[in-house]
């Protein structure tokens, strides 16, 4: 974070000062980052007070302090320096994202985290720093990581690790860049309208990158229309000045054009959509054996051989809007080219492809899903084990795609039925509830028969069995919400190095 005193802080976030003199606060300087996790706190530290599922951050202030924070933004005073935000209603729209704030204080917390946000985003924006926003009902965290790649050559680049893209995760990453920054990227998450709104206007992006409009979080949205409006609070919020890059192939994205005040860029997998012609588009896709995509991007006035290091065709899009971003800010079409060439999966559980020493290859894709996202999974899963160079035999291990509403029997029997379609060998089906049953009973009802389609209750079970009856060249994509909680599984598979049956 920049470095501001406590004092300067408690000025910008309105609160007040506790177990600290106003000429000590004047003093004080905050030079480090700012953390929830008082383990993560070190010398010129600030240290978040919020409720957890375990204990409360309030509970571990002195703590932090002790750790070298210099002081605790909190909603009550905590016995070491603190700048005090008193509780308040849940009308902020924050209180929701922290399960187990039942007093209000996490809201009160995380408003004034927004403010300090939005106040040092402001000062570095000033200072010539270019945020970049990017949200889509599935691909964000991987755009994220491939746009990080192709702006490192251009100077440095703040992202959020994993997807910290909410009310915390949001002003978290914008409070790591400093004034040596030049590029910030966020991902910007929704789960109710006016959620993306409420993130711009803490940092407002001078690119924003809408990808797609899908089905996640269709049980709290309501329809695929809420979604589109909801997502269309990114481009409504680039200025005249900025850019905003948009999916041409998704309608409801391309639509997005005529609500925003800034240029329009598009892109595509052809060079013109029924919304115009394309401003970035790919050339014939072609896959490797591990379904790793080649292609040439184009421009209107350049072209260049592309050599993916992630792994699915999905991703041909992911990477035309990273490509995009950094030819927006001033990079090369070489460069583009030799950054995607490098830039594998970053962050855990996203398509993250380990072949073991017994030849077994492991698609870890476990911390999100939802329909778009599986059926791109189990596309990936074919290609590598039927159109590559060798028929392998194929794994689809499955767990619950959450938040789907009144949808999620229907959306869950579907994958299930897409499974047989692509002649998927094994369907193992994680978890007992309805819509897991649906999925089941979908593959049966598609053809399935025996043991193609297997129910296990849990994620143990399901490792049970594949350590018994997985063989050397097998393929094994695990999959699903992340509180399925399949990501130790892909991690215990990928740890058992040459443990398949000859």
């Amino acid at each position: 974070m920049i470095d501001l005193t406590v004092a300067e802080i408690a000025d910008i976030v309105g609160g007040e000062l506790a177990d600290i003199s106003a000429a000590e606060a004047a003093q004080r300087h905050v030079t480090g980052t700012v953390e929830f996790d008082s383990r993560a706190v070190g010398p010129g530290g600030l240290f978040l007070a919020l409720p957890g599922a375990r204990s409360d951050g309030h509970d571990h202030a002195a703590a932090a302090v002790a750790a070298g924070a210099v002081a605790v933004l909190a909603a009550r005073p905590v016995g070491v320096p603190a700048i005090v935000v008193r509780p308040r209603t849940a009308q902020d729209g924050r209180a929701g994202v922290l399960e187990h704030d039942t007093d209000g204080s996490g809201a009160a917390v995380l408003a004034a985290l927004a403010k300090l946000a939005k106040a040092v985003a402001a000062d570095l924006v000033a200072g010539g720093l270019t945020i970049i926003g990017i949200t889509g009902s599935s691909g964000k965290t991987s755009t994220k990581d491939l746009v990080a790649a192709v702006l490192q050559p251009l100077g440095q680049v703040v992202a959020p690790p994993g997807s910290f893209n909410n009310e915390l995760g949001h002003p978290w990453t914008v409070l790591r860049a400093t004034r040596d920054t030049d590029y910030l990227i966020l991902e910007m998450s929704a789960r109710h309208p006016g959620n993306i709104a409420a993130l711009a206007d803490i940092a407002q992006p001078a690119i924003g990158v809408v990808l797609n409009v899908g089905t996640a979080h269709l049980g709290e949205f309501g329809s695929r229309e809420a979604i589109a409006k909801t997502k269309s609070e990114l481009p409504q919020s680039v200025p005249p000045s900025g850019v905003v890059i948009l999916n041409a192939d998704d309608p409801a994205v391309a639509a997005m054009a005529e609500v925003t005040r800034a240029r329009v860029l598009r892109v595509s997998r052809g060079e013109a959509t029924g919304s115009g012609p394309s401003d970035v588009w790919a050339g014939p896709v072609s896959l490797d054996a591990l379904a790793r995509p080649r292609f040439t991007l184009h421009t209107t006035n350049a072209a260049a051989d592309i050599q993916l290091g992630v792994y699915g065709d999905h991703q041909v899009t992911n990477a035309m809007c990273a490509a995009a971003v950094a030819l927006e800010c001033g990079a090369t079409m070489q460069q583009v080219a030799d950054a995607l060439a490098t830039a594998g999966p970053v962050s855990r559980h996203r398509m993250q492809v380990t072949t073991r020493a017994d030849g077994v290859t492991v698609i870890d894709d476990a911390y999100n899903a939802n329909p778009d996202s599986m059926r791109a999974g189990l596309q990936a899963l074919a290609w590598i084990a039927h159109d590559g160079p060798e028929q392998r035999r194929s794994w689809a291990v499955l767990g619950e795609m959450a938040e789907l509403g009144d949808d999620a029997i229907t959306e869950h029997d579907r994958i299930g039925r897409l499974a047989v379609r692509l002649d998927v060998s094994r369907l193992v089906v994680v978890g007992t509830g309805r819509s897991m049953s649906a999925m089941h009973h979908g593959a049966v009802m598609e053809g399935s028969w025996g043991a193609e389609t297997v129910t296990v209750p849990d994620a143990d079970a399901a490792l049970t069995l594949l350590r018994s009856e997985l063989h050397p060249g097998d393929v094994v994509l695990v999959k699903a919400s992340n509180a399925a909680g399949l990501g130790a599984l892909a991690d215990a598979l990928v740890a058992d190095e040459g443990a398949a049956r000859p």
